[in-house]
């Protein structure tokens, strides 16, 4: 079993767009084949207008002629039911996908901080529940023989500074250092919010296997975490011992897939010329247990962040896929 994570970036189909679809799928597809995955997470997905609503014709299209075309999907959408226009999450499954009341985790569902912002021009007057609006999005899987795989499969806030109302001169511009270091904290705010959110969700998984009497349930965690191993909101999900200074939760650990690839080859992203490993599959250690080997496709990876770097020069995605091989019994 092959499971994968593979972060698109801004996958769409624009009029006038450049690159084009059909340029980046040329480049997409091929990678899309050799992952091989037959649990498949993916961000970035935007949609496109139709006469019937928005749709995800983009990744359709891409998806065209491959074994991805016929298996099962779930993807995010707004409170209204609606596809989001950027950043959906996708998941497709080669197995099938159970039905689940609690497929989208929304900010809303889980503990956010109340913020008054410091640097607001005009000043903030109320403390408002933090927002990052970016879902999870929950799937079970069928493996046969009475397991289930839990997949969740998200997208935490970019390092990107949260935009303070009255700050900027342009999309690019700050008017002073404190806005930008506060949009800073807001955003680290948002990601280790989404984090918090993730490891509920994994102990409340752990809480019911346990009381059906399967305490070591089998759970993967994919995505884009704009975060390496030692930062915050990795550490808040994998929830190691050594941070929680409680043995009696090493059961309830998850553990990053590409600890197993050598370090000097374990990035999945360039940035000013340095690799950075911020897409990830975490798995509980039941499903660790069968872990054959880890893949980070990123043989040739573009690295964007330099000057004068563009998309129209890098028509495949900024991130490498991360895939997970295991042996179930």
């Amino acid at each position: 079993m092959r499971i994968a994570t593979f972060n698109l970036e801004n996958f769409d189909d624009e009029a006038g767009q450049e690159p084009s679809l059909d340029t980046r799928i040329a480049i997409m597809r091929p990678q899309l084949e050799r992952i091989a995955a037959d649990v498949l997470c993916l961000q970035e997905v935007h949609s496109q207008d139709s006469p019937q609503g928005r749709t995800l014709a983009a990744l359709d299209t891409l998806l065209a002629g491959t074994s991805y075309e016929d298996y099962q999907r779930v993807t995010t959408t707004t409170t209204g039911g609606d596809l989001y226009q950027e950043r959906n999450l996708v998941t497709l499954s080669r197995f099938p996908l159970v039905e689940h009341p609690r497929t989208i985790i929304r900010d809303s569902s889980g503990p956010r901080p109340a913020y008054q912002v410091a640097t607001a021009d005009p000043p903030d007057q109320t403390a408002d529940p933090l927002e990052w609006e970016r879902p999870i999005l929950y799937a079970q899987a069928d493996l046969g023989g009475g397991r289930t795989l839990h997949v969740l499969n998200l997208h935490l806030k970019s390092k990107l500074a949260t935009t303070i109302p009255g700050q900027k001169l342009d999309n690019f511009t700050w008017k002073t250092p404190s806005a930008w270091a506060e949009g800073s904290f807001i955003s680290s705010m948002k990601r280790v919010g989404q984090a918090l959110q993730v490891r509920l969700e994994i102990d409340r998984l752990f809480d019911q296997a346990g009381q059906t009497g399967d305490p070591t349930p089998l759970i993967a965690i994919c995505g884009d975490f704009n975060a390496k191993s030692d930062e915050v909101p990795l550490q808040a999900i994998c929830g190691q011992v050594e941070d929680t200074g409680n043995p009696a939760h090493g059961p309830r650990v998850m553990v990053a897939c590409e600890n197993q690839v050598a370090e000097s080859a374990r990035y999945s992203l360039f940035h000013l010329g340095r690799g950075e490993m911020i897409d990830h599959v975490l798995a509980s250690r039941a499903l660790l247990a069968t872990l054959d080997h880890t893949e980070i496709h990123n043989e040739y990876l573009p690295d964007e962040s330099g000057a004068f770097r563009t998309d129209v020069k890098f028509p495949e995605s900024d991130h490498a896929p991360v895939v997970a091989q295991f042996t179930l019994v």
